[in-house]
C-alpha cells in the first residue's frame, strides 16, 4: 500500500516531465502564448480580416480602430491581417531552417564525438571556421551569393545554426561514449549503427530539445534581420523584419506600423526562450531534483 501511494505521488516517465514543467508558471504561460502563435498562423487566412495585400490609398495611414485593429500602413493595407500572416511566414522560415540545421549539425557532432580521433579533428575544424563570422554577417553572405527570398532565407539561416547543433551533439556525444553500457555493446560486437540510434541519441536528446527551442528564437530574429535589410522575405509577402522597414520612414506619423510587427516579434522570441529555459531546469537531473524536491514540500 505504501509503494503504491508513492507510485501515485510520483509518477514516472512522461506525465512526471509534464507535471513539472506545470509547476513554473512563466513555462506555462510561454507554451500558452506560443501555442496561441501556431494555431494563428496555421489559421492566418482565415482569422485576417482582409487580403494581405489590399491597397485602399483613401484609409492609407489610419490608427488603430474597430475596422482595422491595429491600424493601416501607408498604402492602406490591414496590419493585423499582415501581422498575422506574417506569423506563419516566419514560424516556416524558422521551423524548416532550424530542422536543416539540427538533422545536419546532429549527424556532424554525434560521429565526430563518437568516432574521434581524425575525424573529429577534421569536422570540429570545419566547425570552429563557421563560428569564427557573425551569424548575420555569414548569413548575409550566403543570402548574397544566392538570390533572396524565402528559400534563400531558410538555407542561410540553416547554415549557420549547423555548428551550434554540433557542437552540443559532440558534447553530449561525449559524455555517454564512455559510459558502461556503450563499452558493454562494443565488447558485444554491436555495429556502431546500432549503438548511436539505441544508446547515444536517445541520452543526448535533452540539451537538443533545449537547443532547438532556443534556435527557433533566434532563427526568428534572424529571418526579421534579413527582411528588414531586403535580403530575406521579399515584398509583397508579408514579414515581420519587412513591415519594421516599410515603417522607419513612418515613425513619427503613423507609430502603430512599427509596434505591432516589434511586439509580434517580441513575444514571440520571448516566449521561446522563457520554454527553452523551463525545459532546461526540466531536462537537466540536477535540476529537475531540486524541482521535484520543492513541489514535494
Amino acid at each position: 500500500m505504501s509503494a503504491t501511494t508513492e507510485q501515485t505521488a510520483e509518477p514516472t516517465g512522461r506525465l512526471s516531465t509534464v507535471r513539472v514543467l506545470a509547476t513554473n508558471p512563466v513555462t506555462v504561460v510561454s507554451a500558452v502564448v506560443l501555442a496561441a502563435v501556431v494555431v494563428v498562423a496555421l489559421l492566418a487566412p482565415w482569422v485576417a480580416p482582409y487580403g494581405v495585400n489590399a491597397v485602399d490609398v483613401a484609409n492609407a495611414l489610419q490608427p488603430p480602430s474597430a475596422a482595422h485593429w491595429f491600424g493601416t500602413d501607408d498604402l492602406g493595407r490591414d496590419l493585423f491581417s499582415r501581422v498575422v500572416v506574417a506569423a506563419r511566414v516566419s514560424l516556416q522560415v524558422a521551423v524548416v531552417s532550424v530542422a536543416f540545421a539540427f538533422v545536419v549539425g546532429v549527424a556532424v557532432g554525434v560521429v565526430s564525438g563518437y568516432v574521434g580521433g581524425v575525424v573529429d579533428t577534421v569536422l570540429m575544424r570545419v566547425v570552429d571556421v563557421m563560428f569564427a563570422f557573425p551569424v548575420l554577417l555569414l548569413a548575409l553572405a550566403i543570402v548574397a551569393i544566392l538570390q533572396p527570398g524565402m528559400a534563400t532565407t531558410m538555407l542561410a539561416i540553416g547554415i549557420v545554426y549547423t555548428p551550434i547543433f554540433a557542437r552540443v551533439a559532440r558534447a553530449s556525444t561525449l559524455s555517454v561514449r564512455n559510459e558502461p553500457y556503450v563499452q558493454v555493446a562494443r565488447t558485444m560486437g554491436v555495429s556502431g549503427r546500432s549503438i548511436l540510434g539505441r544508446h547515444v541519441l536517445p541520452n543526448i536528446t535533452g540539451p537538443l530539445i533545449v537547443q532547438t527551442s532556443l534556435s527557433l528564437a533566434f532563427a526568428i530574429l534572424s529571418e526579421a534581420a534579413l527582411s528588414f535589410l531586403g535580403l530575406g522575405i521579399q515584398p509583397p509577402a508579408p514579414s515581420w523584419g519587412g513591415m519594421l522597414f516599410a515603417a522607419q520612414g513612418f515613425l513619427s506619423q503613423a507609430w502603430w506600423m512599427s509596434v505591432f510587427p516589434g511586439a509580434a516579434i517580441f513575444v514571440t522570441v520571448l516566449a521561446f526562450n522563457l520554454l527553452g529555459d523551463g525545459l532546461r531546469d526540466v531536462l537537466d537531473p540536477k535540476q529537475r531534483t531540486l524541482i521535484e524536491s520543492r513541489r514535494r514540500r
